[in-house]
Formats: C-alpha cells, sequence, structure tokens
C-alpha cells in the first residue's frame, strides 16, 4: 500500500525505521511550526524551528534536524522524504532488507544526468573545485546508521549547516556532498525512487506497485502525476 506523506502547511517530512508493526513510531514528521491536532494523530512531530522559506539556508536547517534526530533515535536506518511523495511502505522495508544498516548505503535517485558541479570554500581566499552525485530529496533517499555515524564530523549539531556553506548547495545535495566527496562513497542508484523531475508517464501501471516512492509535479507545462485508483477521493486529494 502506498502512504502519502502530505500535511497541509508542514512543508518538511522525514520517515526512518520502518517497522511494519509499529509504523507511527518510525515515523517522524518534522514541521516549521506548533500544530496540537497533528500531534494528537502522530506522536512524533518535531518543530525544526527553521523557516519555512525554501532557501538553501532553511532546507539545511530543516536537514540538519531531521540527522540529528535520526542519530539520537538509534534507528537502523534514516529515509527523507518530502511532503509531496507517496510511499510503498513494503517495497522500501524489502529494499533495505537487502541491504546491511552497519555498513556504507546511500541509496536513492539523482535527478541530474551528470555530477554536480561544485566550489568548495577551503579559506576565506582559497577555493577548490568539486563534483559529485546526489540523490534528489524529491525522489526521497536513504543512508544506512554505519554511514550516517560516519558524517558526524560534518553533519551533526551545527556542522551540517556550516558544511551546506561550505559549497552553497541545498540539503540533498550537501548530504551528497558528505557522502560523495568526503567520504567516498558512492549512490546506490535505484529507479524505485520517483521524483516530480521526471517523467511520470513512463513507469509502467502494472509497475506501480512494486516503486518505493511516486511524487506529483509539471513537466513541460504539463501535469506530471501517475493516475491510479486509492482509498483518497479527488476531494481529499486534489493533487493526485
Amino acid at each position: 500500500m502506498f502512504h502519502k506523506c502530505l500535511y497541509e502547511n508542514h512543508p518538511r517530512v522525514v520517515k526512518f525505521a520502518w517497522d511494519l508493526n509499529m509504523p507511527s513510531r518510525s515515523t517522524y514528521i518534522f514541521t516549521d511550526g506548533e500544530d496540537k491536532e497533528l500531534k494528537q494523530k502522530i506522536g512524533n512531530v518535531i518543530n525544526t524551528n527553521c523557516s519555512a522559506a525554501h532557501s538553501r539556508q532553511a532546507l539545511s536547517c530543516k536537514m540538519a534536524v531531521e540527522y540529528d534526530k535520526f542519530i539520537e533515535s538509534g534507528r537502523k536506518w534514516f529515509c527523507h522524504v518530502d511532503d509531496d511523495n507517496y510511499v510503498n511502505v513494503r517495497m522500501l522495508v524489502k529494499l533495505l532488507s537487502s541491504y546491511t544498516h552497519t555498513q556504507d548505503i546511500y541509496i536513492g535517485k539523482p535527478s541530474l544526468d551528470r555530477p554536480i558541479q561544485a566550489t568548495e570554500r577551503i579559506s576565506e581566499n582559497k577555493m577548490h573545485p568539486v563534483h559529485f552525485w546526489f540523490a534528489t530529496g524529491g525522489a526521497g533517499f536513504c543512508i544506512s546508521r554505519g554511514l550516517a555515524l560516519k558524517m558526524t564530523p560534518w553533519a551533526s549539531g551545527g556542522h551540517f549547516m556550516s558544511t551546506a556553506e561550505k559549497i552553497r548547495l541545498p540539503d540533498d545535495c550537501t548530504i551528497g556532498y558528505i557522502i560523495e566527496s568526503v567520504l567516498g562513497v558512492k549512490l546506490i542508484r535505484s529507479n524505485l525512487f520517483h521524483s516530480h523531475l521526471e517523467n511520470l508517464h513512463q513507469v509502467p501501471k502494472s509497475e506501480i506497485h512494486n516503486q518505493v516512492t511516486l511524487s506529483y509535479g509539471m513537466f513541460e507545462n504539463k501535469r506530471n502525476s501517475i493516475h491510479m485508483k486509492g482509498a483518497f477521493s479527488v476531494e481529499e486529494d486534489p493533487s493526485r
């Protein structure tokens, strides 16, 4: 079953450490404001106290909170998904079960057809060019605990924000920078993750139930979505 991660006025959503027997305990909703009604429905609601803007700094602030909460949780997998994603929980668990959480695992799908080019600030007057792959946050990505712990010097506490400023790129790019460029761990590409940046009409209907994430949006000035029947009516879920 696909579960939609959509909460009005809550622009950042993260899920990690899925447990099919205790899904509510392993789902964390990160928001930019207090919401008593949402807290009553889902226990793990975290107010990031970050700006609700979509700027590089605001996005990095939210990801920093997500990362720190994951490290504190003691869970095995950190899976970040945006609020316009549908997540097939069973397929996500099946995918992650083929890997070991103590190994260096970074899995997702890039939105570019080439490594991103960036400039790393070494000092006030010294810059260094870098290039690396990153998994787009719009499709979702997962990181093993073993790898997440190795990211600590560049991601924990306030370090994630300073790392993002070092390359002047947003949150998902910074994740890729730390993992690929700094730690030398390669992204594992999975075609089971789908963002609104790709043509979703090309996903075969017969294979929809095997996908991990699906998104929606606009593509070449046309509505980019997957037409599927489900429990949500158009009135309940206009974005479908």
